[in-house]
């Protein structure tokens, strides 16, 4: 017996489409997970097996195959998870889906068979619009994230059990009776709203209109923000240096439509987009890493790569507050950064580019001794 969902996962900070595809023939009891996966995916096998018996079903007793397509793709993550499931369920003959949708599966599997949230949901719903897929099913925590991609209908769920009650509703069959076919029409479906596209009110306490005199360094920093030129100020301490650079993001131009999903694909794939349900990120971002920083995190990098400071602040700012006590090292990685605008890391398994077009911004003191 075949089956084959279709899941996603991350290659920096873009989505990939994965399909999962499971065998399930005669042979001793065993599930094997191939295509180049971590272990946090060969992991899924126990995950998937007890959320499979929680929820009143069966295991197949029989040699299991799991085949994340491409192979040649190495994959990571929990996302594979609700995938991995319903492969395993439809392929047994326990549940049937319908196949007049193209439906993308994303979502961590818990041993009850509850759902949990996964990073970088939101490059993969669209890179899976971009594909074709007009469906995406994924746990209630990423909905309000998802559903910032327009014309694709999110199915949220917060527990298997969930999607087996509705089958067995719609079909007519005893709570006993788990084959039947399963119409997802009448989950609840949560549509793009154009109030999610609207500027999000910002709350911050510092404005430029707070600055009082400064009438030279006003204008440096305007000419500064409207053509998003690099700045470098330098005083004794106590000049307002810091206060006046943190002011500078409320001057800067507004993003645009596509900046702002360009910037929110960033944080959702580096795990740090806490507010979905206010929208794409209008706000340009501003960072401000401690002088102790690491090249890594200031470029990105790590066994599988991720973002670094240079490309969170993508469209925004990046600020080094005392310019020279940052390592001499990190410093002179940010030469790359700022011709190329993006940032390259190589590894042996693979290679990743990520966007980095910023305004530095610095700060520093006349000499040590202040």
């Amino acid at each position: 017996m075949y089956g084959k969902m279709y899941s996603a996962c991350l290659y920096g900070i873009d989505g990939v489409l994965i399909q999962v595809e499971v065998d399930i023939s005669n042979g001793l009891p065993q599930t094997s997970i191939i295509g180049l996966p971590d272990s946090a995916i060969r992991e899924a096998v126990e995950r998937v097996r007890a959320g499979i018996k929680n929820c009143g079903f069966t295991f197949p007793l029989q040699r299991t195959t799991i085949n994340l397509a491409p192979a040649d793709l190495r994959k990571e993550g929990s996302a594979f998870d609700l995938a991995i499931a319903l492969g395993i369920l439809c392929t047994s003959g326990q549940l049937a889906l319908p196949q007049r949708e193209r439906l993308l599966l994303i979502g961590e599997l818990a041993l009850d068979g509850s759902l949990r949230p996964v990073t970088g949901v939101l490059p993969m719903v669209d890179r899976a619009k971009r594909e074709g897929f007009s469906s995406v099913m994924l746990p209630k925590a990423n909905a309000a994230e998802a559903a910032l991609i327009e014309n694709v209908n999110i199915y949220a769920l917060e527990h298997l059990n969930e999607l087996f009650a509705l089958g067995e509703k719609e079909a007519g069959l005893a709570p006993k009776d788990k084959s039947c076919p399963l119409s997802i029409s009448s989950l609840a479906k949560l549509r793009f709203k154009e109030a999610l596209c609207q500027v999000s009110a910002t709350h911050t306490t510092e404005d430029y209109a707070d600055v009082l005199g400064q009438h030279h360094v006003k204008r440096a920093l305007t000419i500064a923000a409207a053509g998003m030129h690099n700045i470098m100020l330098m005083g004794p301490p106590g000049t307002g240096k810091t206060m006046l650079i943190k002011r500078l993001p409320t001057i800067l131009p507004p993003m645009t439509e596509t900046e702002a999903l360009e910037t929110t694909k960033i944080f959702s794939a580096a795990g740090k987009f806490k507010e979905p349900s206010a929208g794409l990120l209008r706000t340009r971002p501003f960072r401000s890493p401690h002088h102790t920083i690491s090249t890594g995190g200031l470029i990105g990098g790590g066994t599988i790569p991720k973002p670094g400071e240079v490309s969170l602040a993508h469209r925004g700012i990046l600020f080094l507050d005392e310019l020279p006590e940052f390592n001499r090292q990190v410093l002179e990685v940010l030469r790359q950064p700022l011709e190329d605008k993006c940032v390259t890391i190589s590894r042996a398994r693979a290679v990743h580019t990520f966007p980095a077009k910023f305004m530095l911004a610095a700060s520093m003191n006349p000499c040590p001794c202040r």
